[in-house]
């Protein structure tokens, strides 16, 4: 299941801590942090995918609006892209 996490603090969590995070969850996947292109800075949102759905609804449920990093987190299922 691919998650869309937002609200991260931009400076003190990377791939690392979130794989850290959602791994007490179930396995983790993959992570991709969003970066700015020009900077490489954090963006503030990531996609984290794990590989069963069950891993990734619990994982929103305990990890939604919670508070990580003095930052409240938002945790929801992402979205497919819509390819034109």
């Amino acid at each position: 299941m691919n998650l869309f996490v937002s609200n991260l603090h931009w400076s003190e969590v990377d791939e690392s801590v979130l794989r850290d995070l959602f791994s007490q969850f179930g396995q983790v996947i993959r992570v991709h942090l969003a970066r700015d292109r020009e900077t490489d800075k954090s963006r503030g949102f990531a996609f984290v995918e794990l590989t069963t759905r069950e891993d990734g609804e619990r994982a929103i449920l305990e990890l939604n609006r919670t508070t990580f990093h003095g930052r409240t987190l938002f945790v929801c299922e992402a979205e497919e892209r819509k390819h034109d």
